[in-house]
């Protein structure tokens, strides 16, 4: 597996190792020794989650207080998504900063969004399919949710899609600002 630090050293891209023939691939999607190495923790996950979306559905800006905050780890099966994780943690010097992959089923990359970040995606593909994992068992009382359009995050969603094409949940577009969290 390669393992990368993004411009958010605490967040990481990893890539397994992909064996592939004429019948197919296989690949070791997770392994628990290999990732608590590969991210120098141990985290033992607790919840899977598997979601499926239309073309631009956008999924976030999404977050866990403490003491229910999660850690994730999410990849693509099917489609085409922008994920994104933003900084949340009030002593970070890299707070309302954001990191954003292209994760796809072919490219089969996964990342590791540890606690203290919102996370969100958008579909880019037809359809997708997403999975993933989480470190805590999800709790309605402490989900909170980021406006995906803040400013002054300034995520270029408009790079991948034209907003107006756009498709979030009622709860989604209720989402707070940045700076109402600080």
């Amino acid at each position: 597996m390669k393992v990368s630090d993004l411009s958010i050293a605490d967040i990481k891209l990893l890539e397994p190792d992909v064996f592939e023939d004429d019948r197919g691939f296989f690949l070791e999607s997770y392994n628990l020794a290999k990732f608590n190495k590969a991210i120098k923790r141990d985290i033992v996950f607790v919840q899977d989650n598997h979601s499926k979306s239309k073309r631009g559905t956008l999924r976030g800006l999404h977050f866990q207080e403490n003491p229910m905050a999660q850690a994730k780890l999410v990849r693509v099966i099917s489609g085409v998504v922008f994920d994104v994780a933003v900084d949340i943690r009030q002593q970070s010097n890299t707070f309302g900063q954001w990191v954003g992959e292209i994760l796809t089923a072919e490219n089969k990359k996964q990342l590791w969004i540890p606690e203290g970040f919102a996370h969100g995606f958008l579909t880019l593909s037809d359809e997708a399919e997403f999975l993933y994992k989480t470190s805590n068992f999800y709790s309605a009382h402490h989900e909170k949710c980021i406006i995906w359009s803040d400013n002054d995050i300034g995520i270029p969603w408009h790079d991948y899609m034209d907003l107006k094409k756009i498709n979030c949940s009622l709860k989604d577009s209720r989402g707070v600002s940045l700076n109402s969290i600080r």
